[in-house]
């Protein structure tokens, strides 16, 4: 035993407390993973609940006003939508679903992820409902609005993405197609402008909900600076057309902050955050 576990067993001891030592050993991992924090927070915090609900009321509030005004819309500068009938466009991951178990995972394996375990993981089907998530959407479809869930996963997971929200009670009727994937058609890239605009095409869009900003406007390339002024310019539609969901684990503001910062690797991106944080010297 090296002198600084002795002295951890000594110390820990004399509070009766050395049995813990000897359990730790057997931890999984004694190093602090980056999203640790994060995951137990979206896990077990009642702050994340409570942020979640919060979210979807503020857009059940605003649901009889925005189905009453026929000039309402979530897309900016939409036009010709009034006779349009109502849809909602949603994100899946982190908006609807809940996937902090994948987090977990990754957390007890000391690893980040990646696409072989994110698939496995979705083909599962076991992500659960994010708290308030289905009394919204239900309030929505009970009222004749069709709710579109335009995601980032890929084509190929189509299919267990529709099992996943049906088993948990989302409205995802037989009938035309509402979980819009990236690559599902040519033009559907990782930029979700190409799904929300062919959404709008037929409907009048009430709500944009997620929990990124490309989830409501582009931001390809954009530094953190100009995310920011973009938040910005769209202030009045936020609690209002547009809900952000809380997800403090991953997303392209983690991305922004590693291209910035030049970080290819797990070290390199971990100082990067470290170096972007604003702190009095």
């Amino acid at each position: 035993m090296s002198p600084l576990a002795w002295l951890m067993l000594l110390l820990l001891s004399a509070c009766g407390s050395a049995k813990e030592v000897v359990d730790m050993r057997d931890a999984p991992s004694a190093r602090p993973h980056e999203t640790l924090n994060a995951a137990v927070w979206m896990q077990l915090s009642a702050e994340y609940e409570a942020s979640a609900i919060q979210a979807y009321n503020t857009a059940l509030d605003h649901l009889s006003s925005a189905l009453a005004d026929s000039s309402w819309s979530a897309i900016p500068n939409a036009t010709a939508h009034e006779r349009k009938p109502p849809a909602i466009i949603v994100d899946v991951d982190e908006t609807v679903l809940d996937n902090s178990p994948f987090e977990a995972r990754m957390i007890r394996g000391d690893t980040v992820y990646n696409r072989p375990a994110w698939n496995a993981w979705v083909e599962e089907r076991k992500a659960e409902a994010v708290p308030g998530a289905l009394r919204f959407l239900n309030a929505a479809a009970e009222l004749g609005v069709t709710v579109f869930y335009v995601t980032n996963r890929s084509s190929d997971l189509d299919a267990a993405t529709t099992d996943n929200l049906r088993s948990e009670g989302f409205p995802l009727p037989e009938g035309p197609d509402q979980v819009l994937t990236r690559g599902e058609r040519d033009e559907w890239t990782g930029d979700k402008a190409t799904r929300r605009d062919h959404v709008a095409t037929d409907y009048r869009v009430l709500f944009l909900a997620g929990d990124d900003l490309n989830d409501f406007v582009s931001t390809e390339d954009l530094s953190t600076e100009e995310r920011s002024d973009l938040v910005v310019r769209y202030e009045d539609f936020w609690g209002e057309r547009w809900i952000m969901l809380p997800n403090p684990t991953y997303g392209s503001w983690e991305r922004t902050i590693n291209r910035e910062a030049e970080a290819r690797y797990r070290s390199d991106r971990i100082r990067a955050k470290i170096g972007a944080l604003r702190a009095e010297d």
